[in-house]
């Protein structure tokens, strides 16, 4: 049995240290691209896979991702009082979205803290969906649409900002999409811890 062993020169050990802290400083950027297909549908993606898509939205880098939960409560109340929605909603609803990252991403498309489509941006008023305050004012309008359209109803209308409202209207209540099932339970489930607060 072989007991010698081997070390790595530290010219390696330094070179590599240096390296993630290198990846560790690199500006991360999520820009959004789209593109209008032959039946006049838009598709939107961060990672466009033929030259028809072209930038829709170009972010701004980010160099930090410390975001901490009550980063943005400023921002909630402001728009909790101006769309007259509940704060404790709002940071559930920001909280399942992104998890308070104003850089977040979807699959999908969807942008920022609350998480809005590039389709929806000019309707609501968003210049840019990576700003926290526009984001959230945006998002808050467009919930209390929703809450407007479904009479109330808190899991209807937050089944609506997950899956779309003609989906819910087609079903006439909560769809039966896992995803949207469980959007609207922790959603709920945050909005209970926040209103204890």
């Amino acid at each position: 049995m072989d007991h010698r062993v081997t070390r790595t020169p530290l010219k390696v050990i330094v070179l590599s240290a240096l390296f993630v802290l290198f990846l560790a400083v690199i500006p991360l950027c999520a820009d959004i691209y789209s593109y209008i297909d032959s039946q006049g549908v838009l598709h939107f993606t961060n990672v466009p896979t033929s030259v028809q898509y072209t930038v829709y939205i170009k972010e701004r880098p980010v160099r930090s991702l410390g975001y901490t939960i009550n980063q943005y409560d400023h921002l909630i109340t402001g728009a909790s009082k101006k769309q007259e929605v509940s704060f404790a909603l709002l940071k559930a609803l920001i909280k399942t979205e992104s998890n308070f990252n104003p850089k977040a991403v979807s699959r999908a498309g969807a942008i920022g803290l609350m998480q809005i489509m590039p389709a929806n941006l000019k309707d609501l008023n968003i210049q840019d969906p990576f700003d926290p305050q526009e984001n959230i004012m945006g998002g808050a309008r467009y919930l209390k649409r929703l809450i407007k359209r479904f009479n109330g109803e808190l899991p209807l209308a937050l089944a609506a900002y997950n899956a779309g409202p003609t989906v819910v209207e087609r079903y006439q209540g909560i769809p039966p999409i896992k995803e949207t099932q469980g959007f609207v339970d922790k959603v709920l489930k945050y909005y209970a811890m926040y209103r204890r607060r």
